[in-house]
Parts: C-alpha cells; sequence; structure tokens
C-alpha cells in the first residue's frame, strides 16, 4: 500500500451488532480488500474501527461489510465515518481488539443466561416430539415387519417360480422330443 494514496476513517456502526460475530466478519472483509486498522466493540453496543486503505477502497469495503453483515443477521442501522486528516500507524493486519471490561463481560453474561431461558422454554416441547418421534419409530418398525413378511412370500413364490420353470423346461424338452418323432414321421409319409 501507497501510503500517500491511502486514506484513513474513523468509523461507527450502531445496531444489532454486537455478540454475533460481527467483528470477525469486519476482519475478513478486511483482508479480502487488503484495509489496516483495527475494530472493537464499544459499551454503547457499536461497533468502532479505524481503517486505512486505498482510494476507493474503504466505500467497498463499507459496502460488502453491509451487504454481508445482514446475511449473518446482523442489523446496521448506520454507518458512520469521518476521514482522518493525517496519517496514522497500524497493524499490517486488520484485527480485532479485545476490550471487554467487566461490565461488558456481565451484558454478555446475561445474553448468554437469556438464551439458555429460551432453550430451556422449548426443551419443555421435548416430550411432545419424542411422542411423535417414538410413534414414528413404531410405525417404521411395523414397516419393517411387514417388509420381511412380504420377502418371505416373495421367496416362496420365487421358489414355487423356480420350480415352475424346471417343469417347464422339462415339458418343452418333452415337446421338442414329440416334434422331432413327428418330424420323421411325416418324412416318412412324404416318401411313400
Amino acid at each position: 500500500m501507497n501510503p500517500i494514496m491511502q486514506k484513513c476513517y474513523n468509523i461507527m456502526i450502531t445496531g444489532r451488532v454486537q455478540d454475533i460475530g460481527f467483528r470477525s466478519l469486519i476482519e475478513d472483509i478486511a483482508r479480502l480488500y487488503d484495509v489496516r486498522g483495527f475494530s472493537f466493540n464499544d459499551t454503547d453496543g457499536s461497533v468502532k474501527m479505524v481503517c486505512c486503505g486505498d482510494n476507493g477502497t474503504i466505500t467497498d469495503f463499507l459496502d460488502e461489510i453491509r451487504a454481508k453483515g445482514t446475511q449473518k443477521g446482523t442489523v446496521i442501522e448506520d454507518i458512520a465515518s469521518e476521514e482522518i486528516p493525517f496519517h496514522i500507524y497500524l497493524p499490517q493486519r486488520f484485527l480485532r481488539l479485545y476490550t471487554d471490561e467487566l461490565a461488558d463481560i456481565g451484558r454478555k453474561l446475561d445474553k448468554g443466561n437469556e438464551h439458555l431461558q429460551q432453550i430451556l422454554i422449548h426443551t419443555s416441547e421435548l416430550p411432545g416430539i419424542k411422542d411423535g418421534i417414538d410413534n414414528l419409530n413404531s410405525k417404521f418398525d411395523s414397516f419393517i415387519i411387514e417388509q420381511r413378511e412380504h420377502n418371505m412370500r416373495m421367496d416362496e413364490h420365487n421358489q414355487w417360480m423356480k420350480g415352475h420353470l424346471v417343469k417347464m423346461d422339462e415339458q418343452n424338452q418333452w415337446m421338442k422330443e414329440h416334434n422331432q418323432r413327428l418330424e420323421q414321421i411325416l418324412l416318412k409319409l412324404a416318401e411313400k
């Protein structure tokens, strides 16, 4: 990157942008666009960044964040950016900074507890789901038994068919011999 052609920006992304892996996505996109800088979760619920890139690259970078962020479940309300009018020394690769203070850790634990409560609510539905699965398994077991009985009847039928084919082969052999005898008789009659 040519430092003369670079522009550096302070960026703030607001909305539902924390606790869903959004900064990891930002980091991946930044590396794709060769943007240098860092991002962090702020206590106000936003994600903030300082980044530098070639002219026009930052716009493409932010467009990609907006597009892919919504696919990941992020709700971006606004992306505010302001150009920094001087050069900033940044890491060679884009980084996520870990700024988890005790208050932020407590907030994340509260979020985790909310998720656990939702799981507990949904597990109350498990007995009904289990009954449905047990019912399906019972029907499947009955189907397997019926299929085995059908297969046994088909085996008996196939054995009968083999016996019948042997008899048919014997009949065909007898008919062949009979036809040969008739042919000989017809030849003798034709000679007279």
